[in-house]
C-alpha cells in the first residue's frame, strides 16, 4: 500500500512524484510513455529548460528521483482505477495492480487535430496552437492559421505583434463570410477556400487549396479540440467542466475524496478552461502532493 499512486509521468507528475518523495511518502509513479508534448523538438517558454527538448527535461527528472528512495516509476500503463479513500486499487496493463491510499491523476489531455492531410505529421514540429510556446520562433515570419473563428481573432491579437503576414485557412469548408469580414477588418488575410492538405518541403510549409498553393513559415491551428488521454475521470465519476476537463479546487482536490488533478486535465470552474503550460503543470502537480502531504500527516 503506497501513500499515493502519481499516474502520468509529465511535468506534473514529475513534480509531484518528487516532492511526495522529499517528505519520505511513500510514492509510485506510473509512466505509460504518451505525453502531449511528445512530438515537440523544443519546449519553450521555461524558465531554466527554454528551447530544451521534453524528452531531455524527462530524463533529466526522472535521474534526479533516482536519489529519493520512497519514490518507484514503473514504466506501465495503467488501464482502471477503482476503490475509494485509504484504499484505491490502480489495474496495470501487464496485468498487475498496486494501491495506494491517494491518487493524483497526471495523465494530460490529447490534442484531436482538424481533418487535413498531412498536419499530423507537422504537428509539433512546424504545426502548433500555443504562442507562448512557439510565437517567437516566428519572428516577422508569414504564418497561416487553421480555422476562422472567434478564436481565430483571439489567436490573432497574441500573435500580430510577433509574426510578419497573417493567413487564415478555412478547414472543412469556406470561413463564414461575418467571420472573414472581421478578420480582414484586423488587416489579416483570409484564403476563399478551404485547405484541402499541408506539407513540409525541407523549408517551408506548402498549404495546397483547390485554387493554388501557399507557402508559410509554419501553422498555427485554431481548429480542432482537446480531450481527457485517459479515461480515469469517468472511471471514478469526476465532476467533468463544460471544456473537458476534470473539475478541482485551488488545491488540486477533485470532487472525489482522495483523488486530486494536476496538468492541463484539470482546471478550477472559475476558469474558463485549460491553461497549458509546462511551469504550471509542474506548479499544479507540487501544489497537489503538497496538500496530500498535510492530509497524510494529519490522520497520523
Amino acid at each position: 500500500m503506497y501513500d499515493v499512486i502519481v499516474i502520468g509521468a509529465g511535468p506534473a507528475g514529475l513534480q509531484a512524484a518528487l516532492s511526495l518523495g522529499r517528505m519520505h511518502r511513500s510514492t509510485l509513479l506510473l509512466d505509460s510513455g504518451e505525453y502531449r508534448n511528445g512530438p515537440v523538438a523544443h519546449m519553450h517558454n521555461v524558465i531554466g529548460n527554454d528551447g530544451t527538448p521534453p524528452a531531455d527535461f524527462r530524463a533529466k527528472a526522472r535521474a534526479q528521483l533516482g536519489a529519493y528512495a520512497d519514490v518507484r516509476v514503473r514504466d506501465v500503463a495503467v488501464e482502471r482505477i477503482e476503490g475509494e479513500v485509504d484504499d484505491f486499487t490502480v489495474a496495470l496493463a501487464d496485468g498487475t495492480s498496486e494501491r495506494a491510499r491517494r491518487i493524483v491523476l497526471a495523465t494530460g489531455v490529447a490534442d484531436d487535430l482538424p481533418a487535413v492531410p498531412g498536419l499530423d505529421a507537422l504537428w509539433g514540429r512546424r504545426a502548433f496552437t500555443c504562442p507562448f510556446c512557439d510565437g517567437h520562433e516566428f519572428s516577422d515570419a508569414s504564418i497561416g492559421i487553421l480555422g476562422a473563428s472567434d478564436r481565430t481573432a483571439h489567436l490573432i491579437g497574441m500573435l500580430a505583434p510577433i509574426v510578419g503576414e497573417i493567413t487564415v485557412f478555412g478547414v472543412g469548408e469556406a470561413p463564414d463570410p461575418a467571420v472573414v469580414g472581421q478578420l480582414e477588418r484586423a488587416s489579416v488575410r483570409v484564403h476563399p477556400v478551404p485547405v484541402e492538405r499541408v506539407e513540409d518541403d525541407g523549408v517551408q510549409v506548402v498549404v495546397r487549396t483547390a485554387d493554388g498553393d501557399i507557402a508559410v513559415a509554419g501553422l498555427f491551428v485554431a481548429a480542432g479540440s482537446i480531450r481527457q488521454r485517459a479515461p480515469f475521470a469517468e472511471q471514478l465519476g469526476l465532476q467533468v467542466l463544460p471544456s473537458g476537463a476534470i473539475e478541482i479546487d485551488e488545491f488540486g482536490r477533485t470532487s472525489v475524496p482522495g483523488v486530486s488533478a494536476a496538468g492541463d486535465l484539470a482546471h478550477r470552474a472559475t476558469l474558463p478552461g485549460v491553461v497549458a503550460s509546462v511551469v504550471m503543470a509542474a506548479a499544479a502537480g507540487q501544489m497537489a502532493a503538497a496538500v496530500l502531504v498535510q492530509e497524510l500527516a494529519a490522520e497520523h
